[in-house]
């Protein structure tokens, strides 16, 4: 039966589990290796069934468990080529003998999924989101997953444009970081172009795609500093106010979170 799971969401670290019919994918391993199949394991299955990771891009929160997961499952991992420089130095690395590299724009088919990239604005060597597609019943399933956006642009939107379901930014209540203790530079870097999306333009965001035909929304990459789950949520369901039947979710930073396909 075809899922789509946050196992782990934000800073600490970022790992989402699709499964289609027959395939079942990572996108990101932010985590270690020992902590995504303990998470794995909750959900009914294990890093052994992983056809493939897709990793957005290299920093550590989207990386962590990779060069052990390689040593240990070598499951193939696909990464942009951008990425992939900047994330090994090693030449003798695990991860190379996994990985498949791309341009930034790709198209890649494993088992009966088909994930595609696009690009997302964020301040890393390059940084993409998926667009996750697969047969289901008579037709074909899309799940769209976009974190680490430092904002929404017109190829985000059109990438993202009549997903079913899809899991989106919601990093930060702008007044809480504006009035919180991370440092000025910091709070420049988070609110930057590259930077994070805040709750409101999640907000705008989502009532694009609720219009295009979205029907559940999983809000992720959550700031514990700069946000709470009640006021990304209110957010959400204000500028979806249109929309009463569409289904939202806050992910959990570290237990699984579910939106039912």
């Amino acid at each position: 039966m075809p899922r789509l799971i946050t196992l782990f969401s934000g800073s600490s670290g970022n790992c989402h589990y699709i499964r289609s019919e027959s395939t079942e994918i990572l996108i990101d391993a932010g985590v270690s290796a020992r902590a995504i199949e303990s998470s794995l394991s909750e959900i009914g299955t294990s890093l052994r069934n992983i056809a493939a990771i897709f990793v957005t891009h290299e920093h550590v929160d989207h990386t962590r468990g990779l060069e052990i997961i390689a040593k240990k499952f070598a499951i193939p991992v696909h990464m942009t080529t951008p990425s992939a420089e900047a994330l090994i130095k090693d030449e003798n690395a695990a991860l190379n003998a996994v990985l498949v590299k791309h341009t930034p724009i790709y198209s890649a088919k494993v088992g009966d999924i088909t994930v595609s990239s696009f690009i997302a604005p964020h301040d890393a060597a390059c940084c993409v989101g998926y667009r996750v597609e697969f047969p289901l019943g008579d037709a074909t399933h899309k799940i769209g997953i976009a974190t680490d956006i430092g904002h929404v642009e017109s190829d985000l939107i059109d990438a993202l444009y009549g997903v079913d379901e899809c899991i989106i930014e919601s990093n930060h209540d702008v007044s809480m970081l504006m009035t919180g203790p991370y440092p000025y530079m910091l709070k420049r870097r988070i609110l930057s172009p590259n930077g994070h999306l805040s709750n409101d333009d999640c907000g705008k965001l989502i009532n694009i795609l609720a219009q295009s035909g979205t029907h559940a929304f999983m809000l992720a990459h959550l700031s514990r500093e700069n946000n709470y789950p009640p006021t990304a949520e209110l957010t959400a369901k204000t500028a979806l106010s249109a929309y009463p039947n569409i289904r939202i979710a806050v992910a959990a930073p570290s237990t699984p979170t579910e939106i039912y396909i």
